[in-house]
């Protein structure tokens, strides 16, 4: 019986030796070029923030014309949700951008499929998974939530698919992004509600999914802009409403009891900023609502008088800069990980502004 518990009295001190090594072992992170290195915390891909990425007019001033791919190409597009006529307009950004560079003689097609929901994170992975298996060209994907389609993404790497994140949600393990920052898209809206209300007063703002980089980047530029730049504004209440019209409608409802002197809301996309706009009417006070993305209904809502702005970041623009951007990298052009789109806000004042004028587009050369 002594032998034994010798024995198990040395292996337990065996284990919790292995045990105490293992938990003090130096941790690894990635740097900004993705390499593994030890000693710091670990580091989430934050596009906002990376030091050489560039716009997508350096991108072609760098990089030059658009390489003509040898064959037939077929990419494919994966986007959240088409119920949102935000997705829809990306992917018809993409199919413009496919059929620019068929007229250029280019054999350059897409196919872009969405999930049943912005719930729906199984469902996105399955078409990932599927356009691996047959094994197109070049992935384009804007998953739900920041993990959902890694899965899909290591199985793209392996098959040696070039995979490229598209606006949102955010990929750590994705080789390139394409979107734009979005950390700006609250900052021009704290600008310019803190420029309406004179730097003084109680704001809201809706958080779209919290699992969202773009929801958390909105939020924050919102909130560090106006902490920054205009301390007397108050952010008296914030909650998410998970993207959901309905839901920010109810938000704004409350809000607007709670706080007779609300002054503004910032919504993190035009569909909820459109629920909070009912809830403002319904109420028949005067508050500023500003959403982004810069869906048509948006617009409208702004011709009318309703939404206050949109900070629109041109979805049928970064549809061709992405599908623009996957092309350059099949015909071999080692691009910088972040290439930035464009973004402005649109209020009354440049609401009927061609966008082309605006953001100063221009087509791309083709070789």
């Amino acid at each position: 019986m002594k032998k034994k518990n010798l024995l198990k009295s040395a292996s337990c001190a065996i284990a919790l030796s292995m045990f105490i090594i293992g938990c003090s072992a130096p941790s690894k992170t990635q740097d900004g070029g993705g390499q593994q290195s030890s000693g710091a915390p670990v580091q989430a891909f934050n596009p906002d923030e990376v030091k050489d990425g560039i716009d997508f007019t350096m991108m072609r001033s760098q990089f030059g014309a658009v390489p003509k791919p040898n064959g037939e190409v077929k990419l494919g597009g994966v986007s959240k949700a088409f119920e949102n006529e935000y997705w829809r307009t990306l992917k018809e950004g993409m199919e413009i951008g496919a059929k620019k560079m068929q007229d250029k003689g280019f054999k350059v097609s897409i196919d872009v499929k969405a999930a049943q929901g912005e719930g729906d994170e199984q469902g996105q992975l399955s078409i990932v998974k599927d356009m691996v298996n047959k094994k197109y060209a070049a992935l384009l994907l804007s998953p739900i939530s920041d993990g959902n389609l890694v899965p899909g993404v290591e199985d793209a790497k392996k098959a040696n698919i070039p995979v490229i994140n598209v606006n949102d949600g955010l990929i750590e393990t994705a080789p390139n992004y394409v979107g734009p920052k979005a950390i700006q898209n609250g900052e021009l809206a704290a600008e310019w509600i803190a420029n309406k209300i004179n730097k003084e007063g109680n704001v809201a703002v809706i958080i779209g999914m919290p699992k969202a980089f773009a929801a958390r980047q909105r939020t924050a530029g919102f909130e560090n802009w106006m902490k920054q730049n205009a301390p007397n504004v108050k952010i008296a209440e914030k909650q998410n409403a998970d993207w959901d019209r309905a839901k920010a409608k109810d938000l704004a409802s409350t809000w607007i009891k709670k706080h007779p002197d609300l002054k503004a809301i910032f919504a993190n996309n035009d569909t909820m900023a459109l629920g909070a706009v009912e809830a403002v009417k319904a109420s028949g006070k005067k508050i500023l609502v500003v959403g982004v993305d810069g869906i048509g209904e948006a617009y409208e809502s702004i011709k009318k008088g309703e939404l206050s702005a949109t900070i629109d970041s041109f979805p049928k623009y970064k549809g061709q800069i992405a599908v623009e951007a996957a092309t350059r990298i099949i015909g071999g052009q080692k691009l910088p990980r972040v290439i930035w789109t464009p973004q402005a806000l649109i209020d009354s004042s440049n609401v009927n502004t061609p966008a082309e004028q605006i953001i100063k587009w221009q087509e791309p050369e083709f070789k």
